[in-house]
């Protein structure tokens, strides 16, 4: 049977919209339910900030121009893993006697690197020892992560994380800005991002889990994430190249998993049903050869994107929506 769950965030902007934004993946995502991220409550709740929140042994700031690496942790960094800690107490309490599976997410090396700058300004990944020293920081911290859910969450068996890499592909491809705006940072060699990923994926492994990445933006080299021995790969079916479903194809060959996003994740003008996303899917594995029954128990089935942009009323829907294709396939 295909299985449902979520990119990560929702929208909201209070502790109590987080507990519920925990009550509403537990009760509707049972197969694969997700920590929640609610980016809405500010930038020490945002991917970049709860990043850092994760890397073990880097301390970190947030300037007008964003979060820079410093040599202590400023009064935002230690809010980040403050409320790190107090979503995960949430989780805790409301996941008591959980059982199956679990994912957590957390942005990526190059991602990170793309959007942290170094102590004298300029994003880390202008320099390549700024850059390895947060990817091994993060492959640090995302183990000792991932041992604080095991404790808290006992019941659970099988661990996901989801490594969020937006910024992948305008690494890949020189697209990230300098910080005056008019350059753009030089591309990064494949062999240095695959690993960069690596480090990140062995680390996950090494502590149980079980490593996908995850990217919404069309170009990301995923040939070369396919390579890093991750166990899953998650995009948003709409903005992949022949090439890419083909690897996605071989993954599931493999019986690595595909998670694929094909429910909205902003609120559409007409609400779509389940009929027409289930056939979609249907004509994907149809078009690719894949026999259904064969890989269903390795297709997983997703929103495009997070849901922090959506309303609240569309942020269940879609999550409920994204179950029903799930129970289709």
């Amino acid at each position: 049977m295909s299985t449902a769950t979520g990119i990560g965030s929702l929208p909201g902007t209070s502790d109590h919209d987080y507990a519920e934004a925990v009550r509403l993946v537990l009760d509707e995502l049972g197969d694969l339910p997700h920590v929640p991220e609610l980016p809405g409550r500010g930038v020490t709740a945002a991917m970049t900030g709860r990043g850092l929140a994760v890397v073990d042994g880097l301390a970190a700031d947030l300037q007008p121009a964003g979060w820079r690496l410093t040599d202590t942790s400023g009064v935002d960094h230690r809010r980040a893993r403050s409320l790190l800690a107090q979503d995960l107490d949430t989780l805790e309490e409301l996941a008591d006697g959980a059982t199956g599976a679990l994912k957590t997410q957390v942005a990526g090396p190059w991602t990170l690197a793309a959007t942290v700058e170094k102590p004298r300004g300029d994003k880390v990944l202008s320099d390549h020892g700024a850059r390895r020293e947060l990817a091994q920081g993060l492959a640090e911290g995302v183990g000792a992560h991932l041992a604080d859910l095991r404790r808290r969450v006992r019941g659970v068996d099988r661990w996901i994380v989801q490594v969020d890499e937006p910024a992948l592909a305008a690494v890949a491809h020189a697209q990230v800005p300098t910080a005056s705006g008019f350059g753009r940072h030089r591309r990064v060699d494949p062999p240095e991002l695959s690993a960069h990923l690596e480090w990140v994926v062995a680390a996950i492994t090494d502590a149980g889990g079980e490593a996908w990445v995850h990217s919404c933006a069309p170009q990301t080299p995923w040939a070369l994430v396919a390579g890093t021995g991750v166990a899953g790969l998650s995009a948003d079916l709409d903005v992949l190249g022949p090439a890419d479903l083909d690897t996605f194809a071989e993954a599931l060959e493999a019986g690595r998993t595909a998670a694929l996003g094909v429910v909205p994740s902003t609120d559409p003008a007409t609400e779509p049903s389940d009929a027409p996303i289930t056939e979609r899917v249907q004509r994907w594995l149809d078009m690719l050869g894949l026999d259904p029954e064969v890989v269903a128990g390795h297709l997983v089935v997703t929103p495009t994107c997070g849901l922090a942009g959506a309303s609240p009323a569309w942020a269940r829907r879609a999550v409920r929506l994204t179950a029903t294709v799930a129970r289709n396939l």
